[in-house]
């Protein structure tokens, strides 16, 4: 029997998804009553600059105090798009304490903060969803926490910066060195007018939290990520890659350990071989390929951000949201009853590609061999070029641990003849 009272929505920020989701509500209303089984109702839209024509939205419903609107108490959801760490973690709080549960796309609050705005939801009996905080319009959360509960995942590891994937595909595909394609991707509006979020790892890095936390049902925070930007990626990096038919991503990466007794979140550039899925991704989108035990090896595909496509998964949360609103009921919330450990970068193990500056003149390669070998890194190939005194001799090795490679890197720069080490990047996805 469908309930004639709407349910109340209080929207916090008013921007590019906002404004979206405001609209996919007018226009969608029907659509949305049939789906909730009640209707629904925007009851207030909180925003910081109120002078502003937002088209399809009442004025009256406009204000700039949005402490006042979720203390409204006959609120029954609040979305919150304004981003940031606060107001937005006060304000969910103060939704949770006044009675309203809360959909947030905000990936860097849930990264820092998850944990205790879960706690929250659960001492008032309220749902939190963030299906738009990782990945845009992809399905991705619900399929972890729900779709794939009765499952073990091992794996999660994808390009979940739209931004940042756009910039390296075009340097892939032209030959763009990075600021060429950084400012291509800016004047198309895929990169804010200060990228560093994007191009430093942060954004993504986020992500990874909350993507581990979920696949391994373990508090993972934004301080326990590993986290590098691509900025130093070069052209000569992506000819190397060519030459080992592989492309450059920048790739989140979160993995159980082998033993089962640890797990590791990492944000960094990688050389993936062609072959794998995820090095046909091309411009913005992004992709995840997750590997669990029953299920094997699924890929999660689509736009990552935008108004439209994050406002779409605004709205699917809103309507589970809503539906358990009216039965009485919460969804899943936090699942941490693993606790494993989150254990450090130099624990990861996988394999690099080295270029090294070296000295064009007999015995270098074996000099450097001994070096790798002293630290126990296997060496797969080596290639060797130079002329004129000079030489640049790159390394591709076996799997190792990255405080392995650590060591072996800084034993390399105290040989005379290595005159330096021109990049470092790690082989992923084999």
């Amino acid at each position: 029997m469908m309930r004639t009272r709407p349910l109340k929505v209080a929207l916090l920020g008013c921007g590019v998804v906002g404004s979206e989701v405001a609209r996919i509500m007018t226009t969608h209303a029907d659509d949305l009553t049939a789906r909730i089984g009640a209707p629904v109702e925007l009851a207030g839209v909180a925003v910081r600059r109120p002078d502003r024509v937002r088209e399809g939205i009442a004025p009256e419903l406009v204000t700039t105090d949005a402490t006042a609107l979720v203390k409204r108490g006959d609120i029954d959801v609040v979305v919150e798009v304004i981003g940031g760490i606060e107001p937005a973690r006060g304000l969910i709080t103060t939704a949770f304490e006044h009675g309203a549960s809360v959909v947030s796309a905000n990936k860097a609050l849930l990264a820092q903060d998850g944990a205790a705005l879960h706690a929250v939801a659960e001492e008032h009996g309220r749902d939190l969803y963030y299906e738009a905080a990782v990945a845009g319009a992809i399905p991705l959360i619900r399929p972890l926490r729900e779709s794939l509960a009765g499952d073990k995942i091992n794996r999660v590891m994808g390009i979940v910066n739209g931004t940042t994937n756009f910039i390296l595909d075009k340097m892939d595909s032209s030959g763009a060195g990075y600021q060429e394609a950084l400012d291509e991707a800016t004047a198309l509006g895929y990169a804010e007018a200060d990228p560093t979020a994007d191009v430093e790892g942060f954004d993504a890095a986020a992500k990874a939290a909350i993507l581990a936390g979920i696949a391994f049902h373990t508090r993972v925070r934004l301080d326990d990520v590993y986290r590098e930007g691509m900025t130093e990626v070069t052209a000569a990096d992506f000819a190397s890659a060519k030459e080992m038919g592989c492309t450059i991503k920048l790739l989140a990466i979160c993995e159980r350990a082998g033993d089962g007794a640890s797990v590791t979140a990492r944000v960094h550039p990688a050389m993936i071989p062609l072959s794998h899925p995820l090095a046909s991704v091309r411009g913005a989108y992004n992709a995840v390929f997750v590997e669990s035990d029953a299920a094997g090896q699924l890929m999660f595909y689509g736009p990552g951000a935008g108004g439209s496509p994050t406002a779409s998964a605004v709205l699917g949360d809103l309507v589970a949201v809503c539906r358990n609103r009216l039965s009485g009921t919460t969804g899943p919330g936090e699942s941490a009853y693993a606790a494993l450990p989150v254990s450090p970068m130099g624990d990861v193990v996988t394999r690099y590609h080295i270029s090294l500056d070296v000295a064009d003149k007999p015995g270098v390669l074996a000099q450097v061999a001994t070096v790798f070998a002293e630290h126990g890194v296997s060496i797969d190939t080596v290639r060797q070029s130079g002329k004129d005194g000079e030489a640049s001799l790159v390394v591709v090795t076996h799997r190792a641990s990255d405080a392995a490679l650590t060591g072996t890197v800084e034993a390399l720069r105290k040989l005379d003849t290595v005159r330096g080490v021109a990049s470092i990047m790690r082989v992923e996805g084999e």
